[in-house]
């Protein structure tokens, strides 16, 4: 995976976040404790952290900084965060050669990064548009290029349906839903 990815899904994400902005956006988020402000923040949040792991390439812990977005700014001025923060990582894969590595619980190369980053704003575009009552579905290819690159032992089914279960959002075909999850972003 790669800079492409990150476009894609924001590009995704954002066409539809876009059209609810003035919806109400402190109700919770799907199934997560968070209003949908907060994951919109949160998206952005680690968007900048990954683009700054790759930056600096650090080898054994996240750099000491957070993205703080003002708590009056409103959902259209959050929106052009999570954008610049995506557009940030995307430059950072874009000039991070393959050998690169940076840390997330381990080494991760440029398409672990990538991958997360796909990740967290599909995963939680999904959260708010659930939140927010949204008609909105994941894109199918890219959840099956996520399950392939993090849940190399994901199940068989249909990509986004598996990887709402891989993370803990939903049953699949008689498998409970999940209380607890990981992803193998790391390379060791």
């Amino acid at each position: 995976m790669d800079g492409r990815d990150v476009d894609r899904a924001l590009t995704e994400a954002l066409g539809v976040l876009v059209l609810h902005e003035e919806d109400d956006w402190s109700v919770q988020a799907g199934p997560l404790t968070w209003t949908c402000r907060e994951t919109a923040v949160h998206i952005a949040h680690d968007l900048l952290a990954y683009a700054g792991q790759l930056a600096a390439r650090p080898r054994d812990g996240y750099l000491p900084f957070d993205l703080t977005v003002r708590p009056r700014t409103p959902i259209a001025e959050v929106l052009q965060v999570v954008r610049a923060a995506g557009g940030l990582l995307s430059a950072a894969l874009a000039a991070a050669g393959p050998e690169a590595r940076a840390w997330h619980w381990g080494p991760c190369d440029p398409s672990g990064f990538a991958a997360m980053g796909t990740a967290e704003t599909l995963l939680h575009t999904w959260d708010i548009t659930r939140g927010l009552g949204a008609e909105w579905h994941l894109p199918t290819q890219l959840c099956a290029a996520v399950l392939a690159r993090l849940f190399p032992d994901a199940p068989p089914g249909e990509p986004a349906a598996v990887l709402l279960w891989c993370t803990g959002r939903a049953t699949l075909a008689g498998r409970p839903r999940r209380t607890s999850w990981t992803w193998q972003a790391s390379l060791g």
